[in-house]
């Protein structure tokens, strides 16, 4: 680790971009609730969710902004969290997290979340919107729409979706519902009809690859940002087939049109780096997998990253669902880990500091206000609230 320097002040008063993050839960949880939360898995009988690196972490570095000693038993823990109250619970941490911005993935909430605006609120902060393209289809499906029309009705919705105020990007779970091992070309209006009357048939979560590529190809119409789940997650994904190097095809078919951001990564960090070097519209971050692996192995997962990838094409985001403690963590994790590894080179007179602190700068906000816009408080966003920057 290193001493702390010039590197580690200036990480610390830098006021990050989460570039993707979801809300808050906005009531009080159980025990067994707030173990669901901190995990990607499930809480299995005799194995707690505390007794892994990212439980500990909680402990060592949530407990003090709840008035406890760090280390504090999580029976406390919850005793506490529950007698501040989830408002106050989530005005700490988010507060602590020293964003000005939060990008708010809206597209999954199987718990009472914050909106983007109660976050921002919350944070002090500002928020934008991410709209998943997999909801926003399913939504089409739900209202009841022809086979025939679904191609033209499902596009207006988008683009009625992203003109919404503070909607800066668009996402997609294709890992989670297909893996990326697709046909790369854009699919005809004849394979989506046919392929949208066999799903509109039959109902259900959207996982028909042909529809699942006319969504990928519907984002690069749409001309916004397109964030990619890849890697970790869930029991939900099959890993193998969340590798981002099975979107090499597609990458180079739409070159030249938006920005890719793949998300997460670990742990295939190394295959999204090459990504991100060979891939002029390919972005990355290195998000979720900074709290889980904790404070103590954050910095290897950065190092790894940034072997071999553009300093301009690494961005910051926590990935946080439910609990406000992740918005907190994550933001901890990566100016710890980033500050150690960069000061190490400045120390090793393998970087000059001048250049450590714009990598800082560039990694924990600028990447993402030149890809996002800057915050919405900011002057330079028209009336809507939408950047008045074209990507």
């Amino acid at each position: 680790m290193a001493a702390p320097g010039p590197v580690h002040e200036a990480l610390a008063a830098l006021p990050l971009v989460d570039h993707h993050c979801h809300g808050a839960v906005t009531a009080s949880l159980s025990f067994a609730q707030f173990e669901s939360l901190i995990t990607e898995g499930a809480a299995w009988p005799g194995v707690s969710p505390f007794d892994s690196p990212v439980g500990v972490a909680v402990r060592r570095h949530c407990a003090p902004l709840l008035d406890l000693p760090r280390h504090a038993p999580p029976a406390d823990y919850l005793a506490r969290r529950s007698a501040l109250g989830w408002r106050e619970v989530n005005r700490r941490f988010l507060t602590a997290a020293g964003a000005e911005m939060f990008c708010v993935d809206t597209g999954f909430a199987p718990h009472p979340l914050t909106t983007p605006a109660e976050l921002a609120a919350a944070a002090g902060a500002a928020a934008c919107e991410i709209v998943r393209l997999e909801q926003l289809a399913e939504a089409v499906a739900a209202r009841g729409v022809d086979a025939g029309e679904y191609p033209a009705v499902l596009r207006n919705a988008a683009e009625e979706a992203v003109r919404r105020p503070g909607v800066v990007a668009v996402k997609s779970i294709a890992a989670y519902r297909t893996g990326f091992a697709l046909d790369p070309e854009r699919p005809a209006d004849a394979e989506v009809t046919e392929a949208a009357r066999h799903w509109l048939a039959r109902g259900g979560r959207l996982t028909d690859p042909v529809l699942v590529r006319h969504l990928l190809w519907t984002a690069v119409d749409l001309g916004l940002p397109l964030q990619l789940h890849t890697g970790f997650g869930d029991a939900d994904v099959t890993l193998h087939r969340a590798d981002p190097a099975l979107l090499t095809d597609w990458l180079h078919r739409t070159a030249g049109t938006i920005p890719v951001l793949l998300l997460h990564c670990w742990p295939y960090h190394r295959q999204a780096a090459y990504l991100a070097t060979v891939f002029e519209q390919v972005y990355l971050d290195v998000g979720l997998a900074l709290h889980y692996t904790g404070p103590s192995r954050c910095r290897a997962v950065l190092e790894e990253a940034l072997e071999i990838t553009p300093f301009r094409k690494l961005l910051y985001s926590s990935d946080a669902y439910g609990v406000a403690e992740f918005h907190h963590l994550g933001a901890l994790c990566f100016r710890r880990g980033l500050a150690d590894l960069l000061q190490d080179r400045v120390d090793a007179d393998e970087l000059s500091l001048a250049d450590a602190l714009r990598i800082a700068a560039w990694t924990g906000r600028d990447n993402a206000r030149r890809l996002y816009g800057p915050p919405v408080s900011d002057p330079a966003r028209d009336s809507s609230g939408r950047p008045t920057r074209k990507v």
